[in-house]
């Protein structure tokens, strides 16, 4: 009996569970580059490179080893407008086939999709369970079941215990779950920072850069230069590269800035990760193995660990326990327009000028810039959820909405009221002074806090915090930021008030600010 096995453009991985008893010699494997799943929202030129030219290699890797692989490229007379299509195209193709076999989609929209097929198409579906992850959704839905505050920091001790990460016995290494505080250094001079890891496109890839210049033209981002991995072999490569040559640097840096420094100590697998090249199990198991070898120090390979099997996986389980009501969470009821700049880059705002030109260029920034620049100014400003969701969706190449919708609307927003967060994650400018060098050169005086010369993170944090009082000043974490604000004198408060009014009527009648 034919089994129909559909790999997604994000499960490029020969450990994938639809492939597990696959028959190489009746079996066909169907992977399709899909117009919809391009153009649901207008992704970053070079995701769309990434993407494509890893689903591509992923094939022929497929072909080598033997199976029998059914493969539709956009860059045809006539491509396929969406997976369906794909599919019965490819039952058309192979008439023999009696079954499907896929493994479960990492997004909700596409999963509702695959259980709708059965409506149309007269053969059985099984779906099995996404085992690359570490945590079952059922497994998570499990340990959230009771508990009044879903906290990461009890979700990661679970997973390090239950895979034997970073564990002496029973007890954590080092005889502590968490060395954050130790990784919070802002910049220094001096600092030397490897660049990161370069592969050079091969003719596959450059036929997809073609593709994608010629059919996404209108797209955000920068298609060129490109040097991200596009095949397991080369995302081995970045990893060990980062082990190497980073991680020992990476936790005492990990929230520092630097202009030009777009790179600076992390890690830049999460591209690898979340296509499938890379599992994460043996990214922490590599990195656990320096720090036992002494190559690297324990804050560091906690920190870089914390991220993959804490919040990672964190993240995914909120994803999947949530939806599909955590897509439309608007606890602060934020509905301002995304501003202009974040597409063009154009402000008077250092910071923000940096992060985006960045994104433009590498559809990659760093967790901070991502979270307190880009994420705070779209929080202090009320931003609506719902775009400032596709923007991150639109603008990172490791951004699948599993992953980002969490971060954004629960990390980034608070708009889900505490679900995922402890507290809203504002700032004024003091923290992005502190972290980065953006300061140094920006139109802005950080050390203002009123007036047109003063830094706009400043006064919009204290009217973020005013205008969400109802909401907000019961909030353990935050109280004390109230009780200073009310020991404010009220011509300060006036100017907090007015200051922030302008630069918000700015932002509509889309001024330069």
């Amino acid at each position: 009996m034919s089994t129909l096995r559909l790999i997604f453009g994000d499960q490029l991985s020969t450990n994938i569970s639809s492939l597990y008893d696959c028959d190489q010699q009746q079996d066909i494997i169907l992977m399709c580059e899909v117009e919809h799943e391009a153009n649901y929202v207008k992704h970053h030129q070079k995701k769309l490179v990434l993407i494509f030219s890893a689903m591509r290699h992923f094939a022929a890797q497929l072909k080598k080893q033997g199976y029998q692989v059914c493969y539709f490229q956009l860059d045809v007379p006539k491509p396929q407008p969406n997976f369906l299509s794909a599919l019965q195209q490819a039952l058309n193709q192979y008439p023999n086939v009696q079954q499907i076999v896929v493994t479960k989609p990492s997004e909700y929209r596409v999963l509702k999709e695959v259980e709708s097929w059965s409506q149309v198409i007269n053969k059985p579906i099984t779906m099995k369970e996404d085992d690359r992850f570490l945590c079952s959704s059922e497994q998570f839905n499990q340990w959230a079941k009771g508990r009044k505050q879903l906290r990461m920091e009890y979700f990661y001790r679970l997973m390090r215990q239950q895979h034997q990460i970073l564990m002496d016995g029973d007890q954590p290494v080092g005889g502590q779950w968490n060395f954050d505080a130790e990784n919070r250094k802002p910049p220094k001079t001096g600092l030397h920072i490897p660049d990161t890891y370069h592969n050079p496109p091969d003719t596959m890839t450059e036929q997809v850069i073609k593709m994608v210049a010629n059919r996404f033209a209108d797209h955000f981002g920068d298609i060129k230069p490109f040097h991200l991995a596009v095949t397991r072999e080369q995302a081995l490569d970045a990893l060990s590269q980062f082990i190497k040559q980073r991680l020992a640097q990476f936790g005492d840096y990990q929230d520092a800035m630097i202009q030009s420094q777009a790179w600076m100590y992390h890690a830049h697998i999460s591209f690898y990760l979340n296509c499938g090249l890379l599992l994460p199990l043996e990214c922490v198991q590599q990195a656990e193995q320096a720090y036992r070898n002494g190559k690297v120090p324990l804050n560091a390979t906690e920190g870089f660990i914390r991220q993959i099997i804490g919040w990672r996986e964190y993240v995914r389980g909120i994803y999947w326990l949530k939806m599909p009501d955590y897509e439309s969470a608007n606890f602060l009821n934020a509905s301002r327009s995304l501003p202009d700049f974040y597409w063009t880059g154009k402000t008077r705002m250092n910071c923000l000028k940096q992060a985006i030109t960045e994104t433009q260029q590498n559809a990659y920034a760093h967790h901070i810039q991502r979270l307190m620049v880009l994420g705070n100014f779209a929080l202090l400003a009320g931003i609506d959820p719902v775009a400032v969701n596709e923007w991150f969706l639109v603008v990172y190449a490791d951004a699948y909405q599993w992953v980002e919708l969490p971060n954004v609307t629960g990390m980034v927003l608070f708009a889900d009221g505490g679900i995922l967060a402890s507290k809203p994650y504002a700032a004024g400018g003091s923290y992005i002074h502190k972290m980065s060098n953006y300061c140094q050169s920006c139109h802005y005086k950080v050390s203002q806090k009123q007036g047109p010369q003063a830094c706009p993170f400043n006064y919009l944090y204290w009217d973020f915090l005013t205008r969400h009082r109802d909401k907000l000043a019961n909030n353990p974490r935050i109280a004390m930021m109230y009780r200073t604000y009310d020991r404010m004198d009220s011509t300060k408060q006036t100017a907090i008030t007015h200051d922030a009014q302008q630069l918000l009527t700015k932002l509509e009648q889309h001024e330069l600010v």
